[in-house]
């Protein structure tokens, strides 16, 4: 913006206009704010501007010193200071948006005068937006219970936080490298999360094929099973069993998802069958639970989601995920293909995302690619077999039959790709 003034006056001139309109800009807005209430307020659209124009023209007499801005920024201070302080004696609970806001305003006469166009105009930008939105953020706030935000700040925690610290280096024989390590748990745990989020803003609004889905990418062997035991208070087969086969068929897009970030290879080479795979559950799932059941209750309740953002899930899923990787390595050297099909099949018993990841960070240095791909169907059709089990046994009859038929078909197609 800046360098556009720039061409047709001089440089300083250019300068001066954008701080003074950065700085008139949130006046204001501050100025709308004091017309609208009969209460004192610091500052409007003279003192705004003033406070921009001083604090330009301090730092450009500075010379790159930072010592006279930071004086000047001192003084502004103790003045905003005062304001606040009157403002304390004849209103208690009185907020410092006003006092922050002309802090702000010198600090972005001081950037325009380091040729910080674009930071000056974000900040300047950014801190009229949230002077404006105050009542809708404190609406947000009253909706948002106080276990989202820290389930946010574990989010965080994981991925900005540890994750930049963590050495990127490879040890052993079998490849463990500690940063891609937990860069699998943190792609995991943003699938998770983000099917968590959506499944917590669609309570109560998208009944159980939404809670399905959203409960498939997260986890649908768990999925699986909470729809199994729902099943037991409402006889509804075809609605559970037809949800249990459209959860497994998000599993195939989520499994491709993680795929696609850690293994192109295997995700090129399993992307179509896993897709074919993937729409003929939630096709068939979908049609399944269209069925009409006789005498059910027609309430379709919402799955109530769980947080899957705990800390020691976390470093669990990492030492799972370090643990297949050894095993795989050991299963490939000693007991070849056979083995390691072997293991694909056990690990089918429950999530299979460590098992899967873990082929997906040895493919192609340490286990063939090919090989890898196989692994990676069974253990998927495994897992398929393993949640119609679960689904008998958790289920009522007539759910749990029709659910252990619905995915013990999709195991079976599952392992069509091994054919090809």
């Amino acid at each position: 913006m800046g360098n556009t003034l720039i061409q047709f006056i001089p440089k300083q001139g250019a300068e001066i206009l954008l701080a003074l309109f950065l700085s008139f800009l949130i006046g204001l807005e501050r100025e709308g704010q004091k017309a609208a209430s009969d209460q004192y307020r610091f500052g409007g659209v003279r003192a705004f501007p003033l406070l921009g124009l001083l604090s330009y023209a301090i730092c450009l007499f500075s010379g790159g010193n930072f010592l006279l801005p930071a004086v000047g920024l001192a003084v502004v201070g103790a003045f905003l200071w005062q304001s606040y302080r009157y403002k304390l004696e004849h209103e208690p609970l009185a907020g410092m948006t006003t006092e922050l806001s002309g802090l702000v305003t010198y600090v972005i006469g001081a950037l325009v005068s380091r040729q910080q166009y674009w930071v000056a105009t974000t900040i300047a930008v950014l801190s009229v937006a949230l002077l404006e939105l105050k009542e809708a953020l404190e609406s947000f706030t009253k909706r948002v219970p106080g276990e989202e935000i820290l389930t946010f700040t574990k989010f965080l925690l994981l991925s900005a936080v540890i994750l930049p610290v963590v050495p990127n280096r490879t040890y052993g024989t079998f490849g463990f490298n500690p940063f891609r390590t937990w860069l699998v748990v943190v792609a995991v745990s943003a699938i998770s999360y983000g099917s968590y989020l959506l499944q917590v803003w669609t309570r109560g609004r998208g009944g159980v094929l939404v809670s399905a889905l959203l409960g498939g990418a997260y986890s649908s062997t768990l999925t699986t099973v909470v729809l199994a035991k729902r099943a037991r208070e409402q006889s509804r087969p075809h609605l559970y069993s037809g949800a249990m086969l459209a959860a497994s068929g998000v599993m195939y897009l989520r499994l491709l998802a993680l795929l696609g970030i850690f293994d192109r290879q295997l995700f090129h080479r399993l992307g179509l069958p896993f897709l074919l795979l993937a729409a003929a559950a939630l096709l068939g799932g979908g049609l399944w639970m269209r069925r009409p059941d006789q005498g059910g209750i027609e309430a379709q309740q919402t799955l109530k989601p769980k947080n899957p953002l705990e800390l020691g899930a976390a470093f669990l899923f990492a030492g799972l995920f370090v643990g297949m990787l050894f095993i795989t390595h050991l299963a490939l050297t000693y007991l070849g293909r056979a083995g390691l099909y072997t293991l694909a099949a056990v690990m089918g018993v429950s999530d299979v995302d460590p098992f899967i990841l873990s082929l997906a960070e040895s493919a192609p240095s340490l286990t063939p690619v090919a090989l890898a791909a196989g692994a990676i169907v069974i253990a998927a059709a495994s897992n398929n077999f393993m949640k119609g089990i679960y689904a008998y046994g958790f289920a009522d009859r007539r759910t749990g039959t029709q659910g252990l038929a619905l995915l013990t078909v999709l195991g079976l197609l599952g392992l069509i790709p091994l054919l090809l």
